[in-house]
């Protein structure tokens, strides 16, 4: 059964609750025309399943939304001939994400028409770049680092990252090998050296048979 959302305005136009415009489908995602949009040809690209943000997205679902925004992109220009586009994510609340079902933005664009996402943004002071190195240098940490794990709670969202510890073994001498004589014999007591070799012992010190 698909993971859909009673709330969520986007799962209930998925199964067709309220009329949408349709560009799209396929059984993982469906794209359809915004209803406020920034300029004619507007589209926005979903998934299927509901997921609430970019962090919340499998990778394979988001590398398939990618490739049908790639595709639309195309087809967008070539109907509406715009000069160029914005592709737009918007994760979070704080990132300006107004419904809780990830989606991309497929915006065409034309020269004065009054849309703009500034960037750089004028607001942000240039770092040194020591800062800039200390933050490229912790994320490339956090990329590599193999004792990271992103669990899972009950609803299947993806729970706050924890840290593994991993265990540290002593080294431990190994224990000595007892010389062995046989019995009846003129054999020397033989037993093992600290690094593997044949150490011959005194002959007096083999036990008796």
């Amino acid at each position: 059964m698909a993971n859909r959302n009673p709330h969520c305005t986007f799962c209930n136009l998925i199964r067709g609750s309220a009329e949408v415009s349709i560009c799209h489908e396929d059984a993982d995602s469906i794209a359809f025309m915004d209803i406020q949009p920034v300029n004619a040809g507007h589209v926005l690209v979903v998934p299927r399943e509901h997921y609430e943000s970019l962090l919340d997205v499998p990778p394979e679902i988001g590398l398939h939304l990618f490739r049908v925004t790639m595709k639309l992109a195309g087809a967008v220009r070539r109907v509406t001939d715009c000069q160029d586009m914005n592709i737009v994510v918007n994760s979070g609340a704080a990132a300006g994400q107004n419904e809780p079902h990830y989606h991309v933005h497929i915006i065409p664009r034309r020269h004065g028409d009054g849309f703009d996402i500034p960037l750089p943004f004028n607001g942000s002071s240039m770092p040194d770049r020591t800062v800039l190195d200390a933050l490229a240098v912790q994320i490339i940490a956090a990329l590599r680092d193999p004792m990271r794990v992103a669990p899972q709670d009950e609803d299947g969202k993806a729970a706050p990252e924890v840290a593994l510890a991993v265990p540290v073994f002593r080294e431990v001498a190994p224990l000595p090998r007892p010389r062995v004589v046989a019995p009846d014999t003129d054999e020397w007591p033989t037993g093992e050296g600290a690094h593997g070799e044949l150490v011959r012992g005194d002959r007096d010190e083999a036990p008796e048979p």
